[in-house]
This record gives structure tokens, sequence and C-alpha cells, in this order.
């Protein structure tokens, strides 16, 4: 039977892709953006996909949009919780105000579109949460301080939140790609520190031509990562984590073994 998705930042992008994949598995999509007519511009006419204006930011709007979907197909049984951006930089060069957004959108909004899904998958004892991560909220490196920390919030939140859904029925999948072929390391997505700091001139400048060169070249495939969740989404033992690319899996790993390296060194000094 045909399910019901919902799906945010599907405009462009990722959430894009993923709308597009569940469309192709015969689903029903609701998908958002801040602008309606921009998620109808990148689908065109398709009678199962929905287009809605929503800003994750607006939690009455989000409620809205979930009682409206929840009303009309009768369920929601995906949410992708995919809208977000990235401020890339170095932390002092970032306004107060540009990091708080960044939370704002990432961290709040996120929390806002889940907060307005979330009673109506208990009502029904299931559906699945799918939370957009990134490698970002496992690894931070300069220049990406910012952009984690609202990613490790999200991955914080989500993993003790998954806990608490989970005996009423609701699962949930935290995803985790590294670096993929969206625009999303360009102006459309991302926002740059904007507070000049020369102590930092040089290695900002490295920071930067590294952005403008994988700009466009990442190593991963939306389209592939999209076509991946869609069949995870059907799985009842689906895992709570699916880190997606060589790079994440890498960078993940590496993680892990500092971690464990960095647990060692500390019992030797109890």
């Amino acid at each position: 039977m045909p399910k019901v998705w919902l799906v945010t930042g599907a405009s462009r992008g990722l959430g894009r892709e993923i709308a597009r994949a569940a469309l192709d598995a015969g689903e029903t999509v609701v998908a958002t953006a801040r602008s309606a007519d921009a998620v109808r511009e990148a689908f065109g006419d398709h009678d199962r996909l929905h287009a809605r204006a929503l800003d994750i930011t607006d939690a009455e709007a989000a409620n809205a949009v979930a009682a409206e979907t929840a009303e009309r197909f009768g369920a929601i049984d995906v949410l992708v919780n995919n809208a977000g951006y990235a401020e890339l930089g170095f932390f002092e060069t970032f306004t107060d105000e540009a990091v708080r957004r960044q939370f704002e959108v990432n961290l709040f909004g996120t929390m806002n579109v889940a907060r307005a899904v979330a009673p109506h998958m208990r009502r029904r004892r299931a559906g699945l949460i799918v939370t957009i991560s990134s490698v970002s909220g496992l690894v931070s490196n300069a220049g990406g301080a910012v952009y984690s920390a609202s990613k490790f919030a999200v991955e914080g939140w989500m993993e003790g939140f998954a806990q608490e859904l989970a005996p009423l029925g609701v699962r949930s999948l935290l995803v985790e790609p590294g670096m993929l072929r969206t625009d999303f390391m360009d102006g459309k997505s991302a926002r740059f520190g904007s507070i000049d700091i020369p102590d930092y001139a040089e290695a900002i400048a490295q920071y930067l031509a590294f952005v403008d060169g994988a700009n466009g070249n990442q190593p991963g495939d939306p389209k592939l990562l999209a076509a991946r969740i869609v069949p995870l989404a059907a799985q009842d033992d689906a895992p709570a984590r699916f880190v997606f690319g060589d790079d994440a899996r890498q960078w993940a790993g590496a993680k892990v073994d500092q971690l464990r390296h960095e647990i060692a060194r500390s019992a030797d000094h109890d």
C-alpha cells in the first residue's frame, strides 16, 4: 500500500531527490519548501505530488502542514526532516546573529517539524522520522565549527528522542552523508563568516579555496543516496543510522578510532 511522505526542503538538492525517489516508488509526497512555487517548478505536474509552503522556523506553520497532511491523506507514514543550510567559515568570523540563525534553522526548525508530526504518528503507533544530518554531526573540522555544532545538536536530540518514540511504534533513521554534489556549498545554501580577523586570513583563504574547488565536484551522488533511503524506509529493521559515502565512512571511522584511543588514555589516568 502506498505511503504518505512529508519532505522538507524539497525544492532542490537532496530533498528534491528524495521526493522524486519516493514518487518513483509509487508513494504520495507532500513536498515543502519556503516557496511552494519553487517545488512546483522543480517537479512540474504530478498527481501524487502536493506542494506546500513551509518555513520550518515557523512552528505554527509546521503544525498546520502536518495537520492538513494527516487530515487529507489519513496518515503521515514517513517524515523526511531535510531542510537546512550551512554557515561555513571560522567561528570568530561569525556574528552572534549568524550562529543563532544556524541553530534556529538546523536544530529548532527541525524540532518544529518533528514536534508537529510526532503526535500523528504516535496516535497510529506507526511511522518513521528520517532526519538528514551529516557526517559533520559526528566529526568537526576547522571551517565547519558552527555548522557541525548545529548538526551535533541534531544528533544528540534525535538519538534521545528516538528512544522515547520507539516503544510507541515510531521509528527513526539518522542519515549522515559525506560531501554530496548539490548546491549546498554555494551561495544558494551556504553562508560565510563576515568578520575580518587577520590572524585567520591565510587559513581562511585556504579554506575558501577548498570550498570553491569542492563545490560541484563532491564525490557523493544525491540521487544514489535518495534511492537508498526509500527502500530503507520500508524496512521494519532499518538501522538507526546510515552513513553514506566513502568519505563519510572514512571520517566517521577515524573519529571512532580517535575516541577509542582517548578513552584508553583516560583509563590510564584513573
